[in-house]
């Protein structure tokens, strides 16, 4: 049970989304920006940032969307590229510390391959989901123990975006 009432039956941050429509419009904007905008980063691969980071930030309803979310846009043999390998561990290194990013993770992410734009982007995903997290956590919200129902999500998400948890 969450912390507040929320007046809605739905899981995570779609039950604050619900609850408070003046600050879901922005988030969902920035979600839908980050994740399905134009980049050179599929839409997929994005959302296993997202995954990653709120794994790392123990937030399971955020983590186990993501992850479904990635898993509807990305082949099912996916292997993160060197370049994907390397915009983890520095979206890692954020979820700890944004002063955590070091040289180091940059230069190596930028020998992979990596953009400045995609760095930029998987920073910024990072600290989004980072905020994310604790929104979604800080607030009790539930989430599902059935990984079919995030799977069940995935198909809005991917065909409709982020709009559609308004």
């Amino acid at each position: 049970m969450a912390h507040i009432e929320l007046d809605n039956p739905l899981p995570g941050i779609a039950g604050l989304m619900t609850y408070r429509p003046e600050t879901a419009g922005p988030l969902a904007e920035l979600a839908e920006v980050l994740l399905r905008g134009p980049s050179t980063l599929s839409r997929g691969e994005r959302e296993l940032i997202a995954a990653h980071v709120s794994e790392l930030n123990s937030c399971t309803f955020c983590a186990s969307s993501h992850a479904a979310f990635a898993a509807a846009q990305l082949p099912g043999d996916h292997e993160p590229s060197p370049k994907l390998s390397a915009l983890l561990d520095v979206a890692a290194a954020v979820a700890g510390s944004g002063r955590a990013v070091t040289a180091e993770l940059v230069a190596k992410a930028g020998e992979a391959g990596a953009t400045d734009l995609e760095l930029h982007d998987t920073v910024l995903i990072a600290a989004a989901f980072c905020m994310m997290n604790r929104y979604v956590d800080g607030l009790g919200t539930w989430a599902p123990d059935d990984p079919a129902a995030y799977a069940a999500m995935a198909p809005r998400i991917v065909t409709e975006g982020y709009g559609a948890l308004r």
